[in-house]
């Protein structure tokens, strides 16, 4: 009894000892405890398994898609959009596949959501409502999703027909392709979502990044083959894996940069009577658009590009249109100045654009002002909004300027030497690295939960056992 009278007088000395140990936990984290979290291994081979059953279906072709005629087409319009789409379904378009078109509808149906919910008042309101709106908001991007979907395994079709890879286009070929590249897509979508809760990271990520990376083998293959050749010399290939090492690094650490605004609350009764006032942060990323940027500008100028190479195939070079299409392909190829200067202005741009939608200065102040939080030396309200526009605004030049420098010299690199940098050049770098981090991030704080779990146990049993 004297010990626990003690206990309650003091109260803030009896958890020092857990805290403290807890902290060392936190501290020393790291793998060696692995084997022991039983949960966290079945998440990894779940998704592992997932994601190799996404990989087996990139290679299972269409009914009524001659192989032969597909290679030579790809071939012959390499370089356009295809290649960027190709990229991001892990070369499942190349094959004709059931999931040819990869997760890509459901991006951009989550995007144009994602943006008609800042625009729309309707659909803000939703967004305000917490998790059940977040799910109808998902529920919108599926349907949005599907229609997609429709629309563009109609084009593919229509493309295959025209092309003259389609064995049979009849009416049944439309129909079974269609109902394949719909459930293929929405497969997709259904495996990312079971790996979100039952694996480990981003299910839609992950699935993205796995297509990017099962083409790593045939890029280092095409340099070094290139290397034998004499095409490309040992300096050239140091270069490149050392700027490769250089751009991971560097993304990693700005992608991981914020600014850190103070934020104080008023003074409160602590639990030993004492005024207290209590302090957090607001972090504010540098790179607040992610990898949204260079995806939309890359989208809009090859979307030209690839159109006009579709139209110049059947329009006579000596016509009017005709020169209009050279003099388009002339332009916007891949390393031509007038590219990489629209390319570099339009992920600036939509840097810009796409923080002003996720990110609301005056909401943001409105929340603040509401759970009584103010910034030191910035009135509430209106102030506060103008600063952290103004902070925002800053810190998105540098993000910006980021975005465009890691995208766009890689297209420089791939027009000096020839070689694919990699799959669309800083884009999928992007990608990689972020899913690569969160994952780890997501396994870390798995790990740390173990630990955690295992501290509380054995406070509980010495509390017992006292």
């Amino acid at each position: 009894m004297e010990r626990d009278d003690r206990t309650n007088r003091h109260p803030d000395k009896a958890i020092v000892p857990m805290a403290s140990r807890a902290d060392n936990v936190a501290s020393n984290l790291n793998l060696a405890n692995f084997s022991k979290a039983t949960e966290l291994k079945n998440r990894i081979w779940f998704t592992l398994g997932a994601l190799i059953v996404f990989r087996f279906l990139s290679f299972v072709p269409l009914p009524g898609i001659d192989p032969i005629a597909l290679k030579d087409f790809m071939e012959r319009n390499s370089g356009g959009i295809l290649d960027f789409f190709n990229m991001f379904s892990g070369g499942a378009l190349a094959n004709y596949s059931l999931i040819s078109l990869g997760v890509m509808p459901y991006i951009t149906a989550s995007i144009v959501v994602q943006l008609a919910a800042s625009l729309h008042p309707s659909l803000a309101s939703l967004k305000k409502e917490g998790e059940s709106g977040r799910r109808k908001l998902n529920q919108y991007s599926r349907y949005g999703a599907v229609m997609l979907a429709v629309l563009q395994g109609y084009a593919a079709l229509r493309n295959a027909e025209v092309q003259g890879f389609a064995v049979d286009p009849g009416p049944l070929f439309y129909i079974a392709g269609l109902i394949s590249l719909v459930g293929g897509t929405m497969f997709l979508l259904w495996l990312g979502e079971q790996i979100t809760s039952r694996g480990i990271g981003n299910g839609i990520s992950l699935i993205i990044m796995a297509g990017i990376v099962a083409q790593m083998p045939m890029f280092f293959s095409n340099m070094f083959t290139q290397y034998g050749t004499g095409a490309i010399s040992g300096f050239t290939i140091a270069l490149m894996v050392g700027m490769i090492v250089a751009l991971v690094v560097g993304i990693c650490f700005m992608e991981r940069a914020t600014r850190r605004l103070l934020i104080q609350y008023p003074k409160r009764a602590s639990q030993n009577g004492m005024m207290q006032a209590d302090r957090s942060h607001l972090p504010l990323k540098i790179n607040t658009a992610g990898v949204i940027p260079p995806i939309f500008a890359s989208s809009l100028l090859l979307l030209p590009l690839t159109i006009s190479q579709f139209a110049g195939n059947s329009v006579a070079a000596d016509s009017g249109v005709g020169s209009w299409i050279v003099t388009i392909n002339q332009y916007l190829g891949h390393g031509k100045p007038v590219y990489m200067i629209l390319y570099a202005l339009g992920i600036i741009f939509f840097s810009f654009f796409y923080t002003a939608v996720v990110f609301n200065p005056e909401e943001t102040a409105d929340n603040l002002k509401r759970n009584g939080g103010f910034l030191p030396g910035i009135r509430p309200g209106k102030s506060t909004a103008n600063y952290l526009d103004y902070v925002l605004t800053r810190i998105t030049v540098i993000g910006a300027l980021y975005l465009a420098v890691v995208c766009v010299v890689p297209e420089l690199i791939m027009v000096q030497t020839g070689l694919l940098f990699f799959f669309a050049g800083g884009t999928s770098w992007l990608i990689v690295v972020n899913v690569t981090v969160d994952t780890i991030t997501q396994i870390q704080s798995h790990l740390l939960a173990h630990q955690y779990g295992d501290l509380i146990k054995k406070a509980k049993l010495k509390g017992r056992m006292r």
